[in-house]
């Protein structure tokens, strides 16, 4: 009898895991992305899920070359495809990135749910992009130094600095020019 209820037990376990990697291939069919989806599902980001699902996204690299957040290149946009269906693009510059990294960038663009950002939701975005480098980088792990580990060190360093009186990632958007000119806040 507790062989037959371990097997059981097993095979509910292996169907339930075959589920949820189905699930996940729904957001994407690379396989680099869908390892940076574990690491958010491993980490408990259900809310980055939450927003996929509830927005239909799909989550892909594509050449950002021509997309520019001021005077540099994107890291990752969230937009719409030709059939009207919501997509997360990362730059392929990154496609040889640590699955940590991508992670954090499909987090981010999990928060811009509508056609333009505001000051809160890049912030929020930017907030959550930063604790998810926070508790997935590995301190044991050599990162390339590039251009994308420099923004997410330095926006976490910002995040962890501050405080309910003092946020230093909203002030760090608010104080760029391409997105004062973008939120009018000039």
């Amino acid at each position: 009898m507790k062989k037959v209820l371990l097997v059981l037990v097993s095979l509910l376990f292996l169907t339930l895991n075959q589920a949820y990697a189905y699930r996940l291939n729904s957001f994407s069919d690379d396989a680099k992305i869908i390892s940076a989806m574990r690491l958010l599902e491993q980490s408990g980001d259900t809310d980055v899920f939450r927003n996929l699902q509830k927005y239909g996204m799909k989550v892909k690299f594509s050449d950002l070359s021509m997309v520019s957040v001021g005077s540099n290149k994107a890291f990752a946009v969230s937009t719409y495809n030709q059939f009207g269906t919501r997509v997360i693009l990362i730059n392929s510059q990154y496609k040889n990135a640590p699955a940590e990294q991508i992670a954090c960038l499909i987090a981010h663009e999990s928060y811009h749910t509508g056609y333009s950002a505001d000051l809160e939701e890049e912030t929020l975005a930017t907030q959550k992009e930063a604790s998810c480098w926070s508790r997935l980088k590995n301190a044991s792990k050599v990162y390339p130094d590039s251009k994308l580990t420099r923004r997410l060190d330095n926006l976490t360093n910002l995040y962890l600095a501050s405080n309910e009186n003092n946020n230093l990632v909203q002030q760090k958007i608010a104080s760029n020019g391409f997105y004062r000119n973008q939120f009018g806040l000039n």
